[in-house]
């Protein structure tokens, strides 16, 4: 079977609300039913709006570490002192960015969003999407009697490319990674170090019709995605790898 994505529109919230009755809501007024080897993609902003993890970010009081941060690297205080309360780590940055990682995600600016939010504030990544995410498949399960997988997704710059794309912030119900080590390419060579980043790639095709603008599709739905379902709870850390091994930060730390 070919693989089917179907966008799940919705209408704008304002104040905090019960993420998974909105998704059921929107299913229905979308005509969808899951069914079990779904695959339900959902933005991180929706996700954050539900828990209401939106600040005004002209009521913060910028320390004197985020006035430096705001010097150096050309943003509003205020928003400097957000980034660093969201920040596990502080990389360095440029002009209008800073790159953070925080909870083994690592973003511009702490992954916190003017977009989609109304004047004078900002939304920050949600609180414990990984749980967040294992709530709602068992919701699922019990609703609709069906297994499906959950992805939580967050647009994402990559390297040396121009655009955006979809990068898994968290899953469950489904393996994030398919290992391919020890498998052979078309001409028999043995794969040494392939580990394909099912999530992730699942996460920006559900992006590209989730769109990044106005068009009020916060989640979406792929059917016959063909990732592996499980019942095990996937930890934080999978599908991430530390600084120190990755080949960009690594890469980039080394000067010829």
């Amino acid at each position: 079977m070919a693989l089917s994505v179907f966008p799940i529109k919705s209408n704008p919230k304002t104040e905090r609300f019960d993420l998974f009755e909105s998704l059921k809501s929107d299913l229905d007024g979308n005509k969808i039913r899951p069914e079990t080897g779904d695959v339900i993609v959902v933005s991180s902003k929706y996700v954050a709006n539900s828990q209401g993890r939106i600040v005004e970010y002209d009521k913060v009081l910028p320390s004197s570490e985020a006035q430096k941060i705001a010097s150096k690297f050309h943003i509003k205080p205020k928003i400097a002192e957000i980034i660093l309360r969201e920040s596990d780590l502080i990389f360095g940055g440029v002009p209008g960015f800073v790159i953070t990682s925080s909870d083994h995600i690592m973003a511009p600016n702490a992954g916190i969003d003017k977009s989609n939010a109304k004047n004078g504030s900002v939304i920050l990544y949600p609180n414990d999407p990984y749980k967040v995410a294992e709530q709602l498949k068992r919701k699922f399960l019990l609703t609709y009697q069906v297994h499906v997988g959950i992805i939580i997704v967050d647009s994402r710059l990559m390297p040396a490319r121009t655009g955006t794309v979809g990068v898994a912030i968290a899953c469950a119900g489904i393996e994030p990674l398919s290992d391919r080590r020890g498998h052979t390419d078309l001409y028999g060579n043995p794969l040494k170090v392939t580990l394909q980043a099912v999530a992730d790639n699942l996460a920006s095709i559900a992006n590209l019709k989730m769109g990044e603008g106005a068009e009020a599709i916060p989640a979406a739905l792929i059917r016959d995605s063909g990732a592996t379902l499980t019942d095990r709870q996937i930890q934080e850390d999978e599908m991430a790898i530390s600084h120190d091994q990755c080949v960009y930060v690594r890469g980039l730390g080394t000067r010829m």
